[in-house]
């Protein structure tokens, strides 16, 4: 797909940090990960859950796929909630996600283990206003509608951006609505701002008449995940396995920040998202991940989704995220809360 207008049909693309970040996405089409092929040599398998455009893409781009000691059998997901459900069904042993769906997985008791962590910038998680709105700050949202994905990261840093205003979800009427329908609302003015996350963030800037009314930039903790199933953890071989995979996705984002060019073609061949939204998504937010360690600063950071989420009911219960957390894979990466790499101004 070439696409040449902010269609609603291509914002149905499930991209990597997109609708993995959404914890109220469904499921895809007969509930499961569609095979994507198989990589490497030897006896061992691991299985992989994906997204579109998402790690495969990503270590085949960077040459990591190359010389595999181990078979990786990539199924495809439509987002980070039925991969979750497929780690916790043992039918895959681990995927990346983004900082909501584990919230919504380890809420509902899955059997799932946070293994490997990644610290991004959060310009691209932003609330938007079309370019002639007369809202100039998020404290002026009293009263307005809000469109915005239920249980996404982008609901949170909603919560979190009203809350710095002094606000509260309750001053302002909230549209529950999928990035696609969320899009179509903007458009035609059907509601007065928008808190969504890149690349539709990237997408609305330069297609839908749209600029930011402000972002999560201090406000979440912009970071993502490799979780795993513990079935994968306890088996030694699969263990080592899972360490070296996600070394290699720790090298190709290496990779990624000093090519951005040649990822953001990579990516928007693989995706059908413009090029030129491609990099600026890159740049934004995509290409500024560190790899970090799943500290105990990363795990208090969750918990504050987590007590926000239970407070609004969004979640059936509270729990501790550190129970969810394995650090065996920790090593020297350094603390969570090492600065994003950045591109310079924000694009």
């Amino acid at each position: 797909m070439r696409a040449r207008h902010l269609a609603p049909a291509a914002l149905l693309l499930p991209f990597t940090l997109l609708l993995s970040a959404c914890g109220g996405s469904s499921r895809a089409e007969g509930g499961g990960g569609t095979g994507s092929g198989t990589d490497g040599k030897g006896s061992l398998t691991l299985n992989v859950g994906d997204q579109k455009g998402g790690s495969e893409a990503l270590l085949r781009a960077a040459g990591e796929l190359d010389d595999l000691p181990y078979k990786i059998k990539w199924s495809t997901f439509t987002s980070g909630p039925p991969l979750l459900e497929a780690v916790n069904a043992r039918a895959v042993d681990v995927g990346a996600v983004g900082n909501t769906p584990p919230v919504f997985a380890a809420a509902a008791k899955s059997k799932i283990k946070v293994i490997a962590g990644s610290h991004s910038r959060s310009d691209g998680e932003t609330i938007l206003v079309k370019k002639d709105s007369p809202l100039k700050r998020p404290a002026q949202l009293k009263g307005k509608s809000v469109a915005v994905a239920q249980g996404s990261s982008a609901h949170y840093q909603l919560v979190a951006s009203l809350k710095k205003a002094g606000l509260t979800t309750k001053d302002v009427t909230l549209n529950y609505l999928q990035p696609a329908d969320a899009l179509a609302a903007f458009t035609r003015g059907k509601v007065d701002a928008w808190a969504v996350w890149d690349p539709y963030t990237s997408q609305a800037l330069d297609q839908a008449d749209a600029r930011v009314l402000t972002t999560g930039q201090g406000l979440v903790n912009g970071l993502s995940f490799q979780v795993a199933a513990p079935a994968a953890l306890d088996d030694k071989k699969k263990s080592a396995a899972l360490k070296d995979y996600t070394d290699r996705l720790r090298r190709a984002q290496n990779w990624v920040f000093k090519h951005p060019d040649v990822w953001a073609k990579a990516w928007a061949k693989e995706t059908g998202l413009p090029e030129k939204v491609a990099l600026d998504a890159v740049k934004r937010t995509r290409g500024t991940a560190v790899a970090v360690a799943v500290d105990k600063a990363a795990i208090a950071s969750e918990q504050q989704i987590v007590d926000s989420f239970a407070a609004l009911k969004l979640i059936p219960r509270s729990f501790d995220f550190g129970e969810f957390v394995d650090p065996r894979f920790n090593g020297d990466l350094p603390p969570s809360g090492t600065a994003p790499r950045t591109y310079g101004k924000a694009h």
